[in-house]
């Protein structure tokens, strides 16, 4: 068999045993990965490398090789999972570096951290003064996980005691050209609703509009093909304040304007109860 055609064969079937692998392995090899995945994925990579090119290497042997070494990880997390001794024994404990501002030159000596490395692990963290730290923790993973202290911590709207409407996820209507059924069955949206919505921002069809999303206030992005067209975003919501105002405003002017007692009075109320409404809604309306 040519040499080319069985390198071909080889590094088709490594590739496929590698993604195989991965597959098994799962995710956390990629968000969580200690020092030991960070071994297995580089032997892993480099057996799968020699098994494509290296012919002295028999194929059969590089296949058991990666099987080994995927399987190996795949029981370390097993185990680890049953038993919280056996997870501290491969995957390490989390070391506590800063405690009430305080840096434990102890455990920096004992993770052979020296002050710099922890200064550039902070202001990764936009942490540029140690006496604001609470609590620092070096992670497993090589991860600092930082605590502020009360009085340094970003003031959110729970703290003010304001109320906030709940945001939720945005949602993808248009992808590429596409209608995504299932987004717009969910959102309760028409098609004919959102081809006029994409028109008003200058699209012709939807076949026209890269991408369309819309957030949890209502408001739709949307993406043309076309560069030259300027993206607009519709607020519908701060549209639909204005008109309250002015429809407010019409039933006070012709609260003045009238002469007739009952017509005056029930523009009067009405306009009451509109401000009253206003009141209550234009926060989530902006």
């Amino acid at each position: 068999m040519p040499e080319l055609i069985l390198i071909l064969i080889r590094s088709i079937t490594a590739f496929l045993l590698l993604f195989l692998m991965t597959r098994i392995m799962g995710k956390k090899q990629i968000s969580q990965l200690t020092f030991f995945d960070y071994c297995v994925g580089i032997t892993i990579g480099s057996i799968a490398a020699t098994m494509s090119v290296d012919q002295n290497v028999k194929a059969l042997n590089g296949m058991m090789s990666l099987f080994v070494w995927g399987l190996f990880p795949i029981l370390l997390a097993y185990f680890g999972m049953k038993s919280n001794a056996f997870s501290n024994l491969t995957d390490g404990k989390p070391t506590i570096l800063i405690k009430n501002g305080e840096i434990l030159e102890d455990n920096m000596k004992k993770i052979l951290l020296n002050l710099n490395e922890l200064m550039l692990l902070l202001r990764e963290k936009n942490v540029f003064t140690v006496s604001d730290v609470e609590m620092a923790v070096l992670e497993t993973n090589g991860e600092l996980s930082v605590m502020l202290k009360t009085d340094k911590q970003p003031v959110t709207s729970k703290m003010l005691g304001i109320q906030v409407e709940q945001e939720h996820s945005p949602n993808i209507l248009i992808m590429d050209g596409n209608i995504m059924s299932k987004s717009m069955e969910k959102l309760g949206y028409t098609d004919e609703w959102l081809l006029g919505e994409v028109q008003k921002q200058g699209a012709n069809e939807i076949s026209d509009v890269f991408m369309a999303q819309i957030d949890s206030h209502g408001q739709l992005y949307v993406d043309l093909y076309e560069e030259k067209n300027k993206l607009l975003t519709i607020n519908e919501r701060s549209l639909l304040g204005t008109s309250l105002k002015k429809i407010q405003a019409d039933l006070e002017s012709f609260a003045l304007e009238t002469e007739n007692p009952q017509a005056k009075k029930m523009y009067e109320e009405q306009a009451n109860n509109l401000k009253k409404l206003l009141n209550s809604v234009l926060p989530y309306l902006k």
